[in-house]
């Protein structure tokens, strides 16, 4: 009721009115912070590289699907995609995970890069075939995963050495912002282009986007490793292995990520959906939608700094996620679905926050590479298995029901995860810091003694 309890925010008499310093303390504390952006160089090209080359990708990410199911009609075989990646990126997440706590993480992220301008080409010479050959479309989302397992770590692995600690929540969001603007962009014109243009300048554009990508990074200063780093071998990947165990807080964001995605990720439905709501050019609507309300919620993310119960939060948004996921298969309405899928990935972009700096405040530098490794894995293997799952689901529930019932059983799991990890949600993101710390110290004096071997 106005004028209740605070006073009517509209009455001429509201002292709230005459002190604009307040909305503007409100706005700053809630806004993005650009400091990261500022003060450090190689993480503006970084940034820029990455979010360049994104966008493309985030283009093919959206056609090598459709393109599946123009040419079989088959949920499943478009599930498979994921299953074909899975492989690749469980053994190369490992192996890329132990060379970026060993070698120069910029070498193998440029290295990366290479390889994936040489992928998009193969697409684009399938695309240019008179009958284009659907295995080559698998082989090249598994080669193109392994590729991804080899590059990502490193990448990850670069924000710590790029900015300050403090800095780290401000890069986390900037990073994602970075992503949620490509995942935005890129599947929107995706949609365009795959209904008004042959998919050749589809792959085209993203082959293109790679050029400049390569520009930037090839310009970055050198990242060298850790002093005394351990070399790759099966003992330095079971040493992050057991790390990442050790951790309760680490093991709760991998589990409860996993269980958000394996069960409430409609992404190998989306064609079909497509087909109900629209047409082809409603598929690229369905792919933006998550990331416009990732979108938001990033710029909005400055209240982020002012929160310590990182664990807690991760919880309270996959449960969020799963309820708007739940929703979403129950309408039949574009535009409503369309609010539900941006409600997820506003829910999906702050659990990711969360996540995103209790790994980079809290996980010792000499162990950053692997267990970005192992976040990669996390945050991946959900989604691909999410993929099969809502494919076989669909065959027997059909579209709408494989959609709900992966929203319930991930509201379910999450539940699950979070009365199991009584530790995970009482996380103090102040106390991970100052391990880190401590452990960075630690590791940095035994390298200095001679007489020691760090382990």
């Amino acid at each position: 009721m106005p004028g209740y309890g605070r006073g009517n925010p509209l009455d001429a008499t509201n002292p709230i009115r005459h002190h604009p310093q307040v909305t503007t303390t409100l706005l700053r504390r809630l806004a993005l912070d650009l400091t990261p952006l500022r003060t450090s160089r190689d993480f503006r090209l970084v940034f820029s590289a990455a979010g360049i080359s994104g966008f493309g990708s985030f283009i093919t990410y959206v056609t090598v699907p459709y393109q599946v199911y123009e040419m079989t009609h088959d949920p499943l075989l478009v599930g498979l995609l994921g299953v074909v990646e899975l492989v690749p990126l469980l053994v190369m997440g490992f192996v890329g995970g132990a060379l970026a706590d060993y070698l120069d993480r910029r070498r193998l992220v440029l290295g990366g890069e290479v390889g994936l301008t040489a992928l998009c080409a193969v697409l684009l010479l399938n695309a240019l075939s008179d009958q284009p050959h659907l295995w080559l479309l698998y082989l090249v989302a598994g080669l193109t995963a392994a590729v991804d397992g080899l590059q990502r770590p490193a990448l990850e692995g670069l924000t710590p050495r790029l900015v300050t600690p403090a800095e780290i929540p401000a890069a986390s969001a900037l990073n994602s912002l970075r992503m949620q603007v490509a995942q935005l962009a890129g599947p929107a014109l995706a949609g365009v282009l795959i209904a008004s243009v042959d998919l050749v300048w589809v792959y085209a554009i993203d082959l293109a986007t790679f050029a400049v990508s390569l520009a930037c990074l090839a310009v970055v200063r050198a990242v060298p490793p850790p002093p005394a780093a351990d070399r790759p071998s099966v003992r330095s990947v079971l040493t992050g292995l057991r790390y990442a165990r050790s951790r309760p807080e680490l093991l709760g964001t991998y589990l409860v990520d996993i269980n958000a995605m394996f069960f409430g990720m409609p992404q190998a439905l989306y064609p079909f959906m497509a087909g109900k709501l629209g047409g082809p050019a409603v598929l690229g609507l369905l792919y933006a939608a998550p990331a416009v309300g990732s979108l938001l919620a990033t710029l909005g993310s400055g209240w982020t700094r002012q929160v310590h119960r990182h664990g807690l939060m991760v919880v309270l948004a996959a449960g969020a996620w799963g309820l708007a996921i739940l929703a979403f298969g129950l309408v039949d309405s574009l535009w409503l679905a369309l609010v539900l899928l941006a409600l997820a990935g506003a829910a999906d972009m702050v659990s990711g926050l969360f996540r995103m700096i209790i790994w980079n405040q809290t996980i010792p530098d000499h162990l950053r590479g692997r267990l970005a490794g192992i976040e990669m894995l996390s945050y991946s293997t959900g989604p691909l298995l999410g993929q099969l799952r809502s494919g076989l689901a669909a065959r027997w529930l059909g579209v709408n029901g494989s959609i709900v019932s992966g929203g319930l059983l991930c509201v379910v799991g999450t539940v699950a995860l979070a009365a199991a990890l009584p530790q995970f949600l009482r996380y103090d993101g102040r106390d991970g810091l100052a391990r880190k710390e401590a452990e960075d110290a630690a590791w940095a004096a035994a390298a200095a003694t001679p007489a020691t071997s760090p382990g």
